[in-house]
C-alpha cells in the first residue's frame, strides 16, 4: 500500500492554516487522520476530501523562480567638470527611456566630487544592458 501521508504541519502549510486549526479539524472529525504514536498522519485522499479534490501546493512549491543575472559596475571618470558630469549622467538616464516595459531592471546612481573633479557612476543591470550603457558613456565622454 503506497499511500502519501502528510503531517499536521504539512497540511497546515498547504492550506495556509495554523497547526492548531488542523488538529481541531482532526479532533472534530472534519479531517480524517491516523494516529501514529503521538502524531497524526493525513492521507492524500482524506485531504482531497476536505479540499474538494485538490491538494494545494505549499508556498515553496508554488513559488515561481526565475534566474536573473545582474552586473554591478562602477564607472569612475576623473578630470571632469560639473557640466560634463551632468551631461554623462543625463545621457545615460535618457538612454533608458526607450526600454521595453517588463524587462530586466536597471539602476543608475551617480556621485560627483567637486573638489577632485571626479564622477562615479554605479550601474546595476543585466550584462547586456550594462554593456550598452558603457558604450553610451564612452560616446558621451569621447
Amino acid at each position: 500500500m503506497d499511500q502519501e501521508l502528510y503531517s499536521v504541519e504539512q497540511v497546515a502549510d498547504r492550506l495556509g492554516l495554523h497547526v492548531r486549526t488542523v488538529r481541531n479539524y482532526v479532533r472534530d472529525g472534519r479531517l480524517k487522520a491516523v494516529r501514529i504514536g503521538k502524531q497524526y498522519r493525513i492521507a492524500r485522499e482524506d485531504l482531497e476530501a476536505l479540499t474538494g479534490g485538490v491538494v494545494p501546493a505549499t508556498p515553496r512549491e508554488s513559488a515561481v523562480r526565475t534566474r536573473r543575472v545582474e552586473v554591478t559596475t562602477i564607472l569612475q571618470v576623473d578630470a571632469i567638470d560639473r557640466d560634463g558630469a551632468s551631461r554623462v549622467v543625463l545621457g545615460l538616464n535618457a538612454s533608458l527611456q526607450g526600454r521595453e516595459p517588463g524587462g530586466p531592471p536597471v539602476r543608475i546612481e551617480s556621485a560627483y566630487d567637486e573638489e577632485r573633479a571626479s564622477l562615479k557612476v554605479i550601474v546595476l543591470a543585466s550584462p547586456l544592458d550594462t554593456a550598452k550603457l558603457l558604450e553610451i558613456a564612452d560616446m558621451l565622454m569621447g
